[in-house]
């Protein structure tokens, strides 16, 4: 008489290969944080002493990065200018999926005004975000520093303008998700019970939406540190005494034969980040689709 078959879980294929990018940009992104973070606490050199007799010094075991046109250490800065870089790309990304998933819900759940939110998606997809960013900045960067201080203000402006130009692609997905999960039974028999709108979206719509946002959430911090970063290369990025990596960058170029490193340190830093979150975001959604995948 046979044995019974024993029923065995299907067995990825390469998962370990495929898992290695995430697992690296994981590890990758956490260092640059810690490394953000605790820097300027740990490192001896001020961001912001001057020392004209060490002006554009190479690199040296007391500047391991060299130092610039003033004589300010490099590595001290590069920990100040991920602050406020990692800084501005949080806080677009949170502006945008705010935004976005807000939009997406409404237009998933109230079919009377999804026509409408769609057609305004479209809009703003249609719309050439950098030349956007570039005209908001002229116009409202004046008021706003007069209004917040010559930082904080552009750090808001720079914080809206790309935070309300690209939350699009989350609202298309949220409003998939949305549509596709209206029709399941739990949401009917959640509806049939008497459960709010505000109670289906808290414990039943945005639960499921989770993982699809956070891999949204990935390729919006790398959009605003990139967009960041040409506004910087065009001028109108964040002044000198408030170093992002973007701005560092930029203004290491005219010494770029000279120094190299003035410009190869912060924009490495700028393309490694970037890098990172994306194979994080890539490895997020290859999860997503082996969670959601047909089962044999």
């Amino acid at each position: 008489m046979d044995k019974p078959r024993r029923l065995s879980r299907p067995v990825r294929r390469h998962g370990l290969r495929r898992d290695f990018p995430a697992r690296l940009a994981r590890i990758t992104l956490g260092l640059i944080v810690l490394a953000v973070l605790l820097g300027p606490l740990l490192w001896p050199h001020a961001a912001d002493a001057v020392d004209f007799s060490q002006r554009n010094a190479p690199p040296s075991p007391a500047h391991p990065l060299g130092t610039d046109q003033l004589g300010r250490d490099l590595l001290a800065r590069l920990f100040l200018g991920g602050r406020l870089t990692l800084a501005v790309g949080a806080a677009a990304m949170a502006l945008s999926l705010f935004l976005g998933t807000a939009i997406g819900l409404a237009a998933g759940l109230f079919p009377r005004v999804d026509g409408l939110l769609m057609r305004l998606t479209d809009l703003f997809l249609s719309l050439p975000l950098l030349p956007i960013l570039l005209v908001a900045v002229m116009l409202f960067r004046d008021s706003l520093s007069a209004t917040f201080g010559s930082g904080a203000g552009l750090f808001l402006l720079v914080v809206l303008g790309i935070g309300l130009t690209s939350w699009m692609m989350t609202a298309r997905v949220v409003r998939g998700l949305t549509q596709s999960l209206a029709e399941r039974d739990f949401i009917t028999a959640a509806r049939v019970a008497g459960a709010s709108t505000p109670a289906l979206i808290t414990r039943h719509i945005l639960p499921h939406c989770a993982s699809a946002i956070l891999v949204s959430a990935t390729l919006g911090i790398a959009n605003a540190i990139l967009l960041e970063s040409a506004l910087s290369y065009l001028g109108l990025g964040f002044p000198a005494d408030m170093p992002s990596w973007g701005r560092m960058f930029t203004d290491g170029l005219p010494y770029l034969r000279d120094v190299p490193g003035r410009a190869l340190w912060p924009g490495a830093m700028i393309s490694l980040t970037v890098l990172a979150v994306s194979y994080l975001g890539d490895g997020l959604r290859d999860r997503i689709a082996d969670e959601t995948g047909p089962r044999r």
